[in-house]
Parts: structure tokens; C-alpha cells; sequence
């Protein structure tokens, strides 16, 4: 009866280890890579931000940045796709995202960014928030991008009159970091 030495047994499950990681890697990959492919570019956000909590939602094909947005870097907030775009210099979204309208909604124009604050603080509607990007205000009511602290985006109360466009953890601190006071706002129907 034949004998196998201690560096042969060494040496198989050391190889079977690095082909089961191989494999592993390889799904990862490949799952990594289905979802790149479904949000139409490598870091792509498309998210749908309705209902009580945030729910991520690939979509075979972004909506394209809307026709006669302006030039430039710019954020793009359209009312009746809910929808933000951040686009860069070029031209190009870096990321789209749906939000939750408030219960008042800015005037379809051209805006800049007049005010932003990371920390939280409590909204107009009592909710706390945070990333809070502030463009536009109409009598006494502000209008601006923010996050609630524990992720949801639930609708407005329709009793409160508020202008907080909100939009997930995520989509928040990347719309706050694209931003500074100045940046461009567009507003689109």
C-alpha cells in the first residue's frame, strides 16, 4: 500500500482551497458586473425612493439627462420624474436617482446652491435630517435636498407645507459632496 506524504496532502487541499476562492471570486465578479451592466454604467446609482423605506431598483437603461437643462456642471431636479441628476463638466450624469417631492415644489428655473449643512437638525416637517443642500426659497418656505437620519422616504404629510426634497442615505451624501455654495440647480417640469 502505497504512502502519501505530508507535503502531497499539504499541497492538494492548499491547491483546492485556492480554486474554491477562484471560483468564489470569479461569481462575485460576475454578479458585480450584472449590476454595473443593469444601472448602465460602472458606479451608476438609479434608486427609487417611494414607500416607507429606500429600496434600491436597477434599471435596464438611466433616464437621460433632460433636454435644455443647462451646460455644465449642474444638479437637474425634474418634478414631474421626481428624478435628480448630478452631471458633471462635460455634460454627463455621474448619478440619477428618484426622490420624494415635498408638499410645495420650487419654480422650474435656475438656481444655486445658497446654503449646505452635513449634520443633522430637525427638517421643517419634524423629521431629523442631514446632508442638507439648501437652493431656493419662495415667501417663508425653503426648498432643498436632504436625507432623514434613519433612512426612510416616506411622503410628506400633506398638512405641512414643506419644500424638503428628499432622497436616500446614500443618494444624499453623494448630491451634498457633488455640491458647494454656488453649484447650479436646475428645475425642470
Amino acid at each position: 500500500m502505497a504512502r502519501i506524504g505530508t507535503g502531497a496532502v499539504v499541497t492538494t487541499l492548499t491547491a483546492s482551497a485556492l480554486a474554491l476562492v477562484t471560483v468564489l471570486a470569479l461569481q462575485a465578479k460576475s454578479s458585480a458586473n450584472v449590476t454595473s451592466a443593469a444601472s448602465g454604467k460602472p458606479g451608476a446609482s438609479v434608486s427609487a425612493s417611494t414607500g416607507t423605506s429606500a429600496k434600491a431598483s436597477a434599471s435596464p437603461k438611466p433616464a437621460a439627462v433632460p433636454a435644455h437643462s443647462g451646460t455644465g456642471k449642474r444638479v437637474v431636479y425634474s418634478l414631474g420624474a421626481k428624478r435628480v441628476w448630478l452631471v458633471d463638466a462635460s455634460g454627463t450624469a455621474t448619478r440619477t436617482f428618484t426622490v420624494q417631492p415635498s408638499t410645495l415644489s420650487p419654480t422650474v428655473g435656475t438656481y444655486n446652491v445658497n446654503s449646505r449643512r452635513s449634520g443633522p437638525r430637525a427638517g421643517s416637517d419634524g423629521v431629523e435630517i442631514k446632508n442638507i443642500v439648501v437652493f431656493a426659497q419662495r415667501g417663508t418656505t425653503v426648498f432643498g435636498f436632504s436625507s432623514a437620519t434613519d433612512g426612510t422616504t416616506p411622503a410628506p404629510d400633506p398638512a405641512k407645507k414643506t419644500g424638503g426634497i428628499r432622497e436616500t442615505l446614500g443618494d444624499g451624501q453623494a448630491l451634498y459632496e457633488f455640491t458647494v455654495v454656488g453649484s447650479t440647480v436646475v428645475v425642470v417640469a
